[in-house]
């Protein structure tokens, strides 16, 4: 059957993809079946003013209300919310010691400002001098970022703000500020994030993947938390948007080191046993956050999403949870990013599209393991609530990560 293929975004990824497959790339106006919109165009299709209905037969690569976890103050509401309800019902999960929580524990201790400012002063005044981030809520590449160490820089951003005539909007506009992850991990002195690509094709019930190839993005100058660097960029954020403009920056491997690489070096480091337990932590925390979000997506039956994850790891292997991207970017700096995106995009459709290489939301979304590719299982709670996890068929489908869940839970 003839399989049809839209989309807004001017990546070669994404068509190079379509077409491998003999899918023929129409407008938006013609009847497609898989579109591979920007986030923006998924906003207006799913309005309530366009009217716009899908059949059975289309998939877009959003859902109607995405930023719930990619807007980073959605993101912090929704994963207080979680904890909080979990706590009234009594679950384990969100035991608490020294105030903090002992399984929840992935988020930094973050506010959004300006409705959260007294919280924060009050916060703030517990360990005065400690180093704090502000980043503007909707927007992304590392724009509008700045770190701050005392509240008389807070109160002078504020007022500079709320009198800048030409930038009205920095008044108006919500940050959230959290607390700087000061103690990273660091690999030859310089600071780095991870990137992870999960895949969710349904929210209710919850079914996502986590791709294994994701990488580290690093700082091209050496970590160094003294005042004098507070504002230095090149120092703090892992951004490529931000770093490629810098002196040291390298082109041939873009400042990036893959996560097997990543593995290895901690394995040879840390000892095996310990990395494990970090990768396992990366995977509960992304479950998790899923978790939180799952009462409020709109989740919809032609939609799937792909998310960039950033992470950050401390010097005492924890990861924490920096942000969610529902656009993750599909730009190749390096040889090796073209390779992995291709690769990405090609397993994300092999996901999606039932074995008869036609979209069919009425298909039950039970993937084979050839299927999945670099793609292993993070969660489909279909598994879970039906208890065919201790069904050995079930269990070779599916990757270990569900039978970690099942301990999880």
């Amino acid at each position: 059957m003839r399989v049809t293929f839209c989309t807004d975004l001017d990546k070669n990824v994404v068509v190079a993809n379509c077409e491998k497959r003999g899918w023929i790339q129409v407008g938006p106006e013609d009847d497609w079946n898989i579109y591979w919109a920007g986030t923006l165009t998924c906003r207006s299709l799913f309005s309530v003013d366009s009217g716009y209905r899908m059949n059975d037969n289309q998939i877009i690569n959003h859902f109607p209300n995405h930023y719930e976890i990619s807007r980073k103050d959605l993101l912090v509401k929704n994963i207080k919310r979680y904890r909080r309800d979990l706590e009234k019902e009594g679950n384990v999960l969100a035991e608490r010691g020294d105030s903090k929580y002992l399984h929840l524990d992935f988020i930094p201790v973050t506010f959004v400002l300006p409705a959260d400012y007294n919280m924060f002063v009050e916060e703030y005044r517990k360990a005065p001098q400690s180093t704090w981030i502000m980043k503007p809520c909707g927007r992304s590449q590392g724009s509008g970022i700045f770190l701050i160490n005392k509240l008389s820089k807070l109160k002078r951003w504020s007022r500079e703000a709320n009198k800048n005539p030409l930038q009205p909007q920095l008044a108006k506009e919500s940050y959230v500020i959290s607390r700087y992850i000061d103690n990273p991990l660091l690999i030859g002195g310089k600071k780095f994030d991870l990137r992870l690509y999960v895949l969710v094709t349904s929210f209710r019930p919850l079914k996502a993947y986590q791709f294994r190839l994701g990488f580290c993005r690093f700082c091209t100058v050496k970590y160094d938390s003294s005042v004098a660097e507070l504002d230095n960029m090149y120092v703090h954020l892992t951004n490529v948007s931000v770093q490629k403009h810098g002196e040291e920056y390298n082109a041939l491997h873009g400042g990036k080191l893959s996560v097997q690489n990543l593995r290895l070096h901690l394995e040879s480091t840390r000892g095996k046993e310990v990395t494990e337990r970090l990768f396992d932590q990366i995977s509960w925390l992304i479950i998790h956050s899923l978790k939180a979000v799952q009462p409020v997506i709109a989740t919809d039956r032609h939609c799937f999403e792909c998310y960039g994850y950033d992470i950050i790891i401390d010097n005492k292997l924890k990861p924490w949870l920096i942000e969610v991207n529902a656009s993750p970017s599909l730009t190749s700096t390096t040889a090796n990013d073209r390779i992995l995106k291709h690769k990405l995009l090609d397993n994300i459709f092999n996901i999606v599209v039932p074995p008869s290489g036609y979209p069919d939301v009425r298909w039950n979304k039970i993937v084979s393991t050839e299927a999945l590719g670099d793609f292993e299982l993070l969660i489909d709670e279909d598994i879970l609530n039906h208890g065919n996890h201790d069904d050995t068929a079930s269990l070779d489908r599916h990757s270990n990560r569900s039978a970690n869940f099942y301990r999880w839970k």
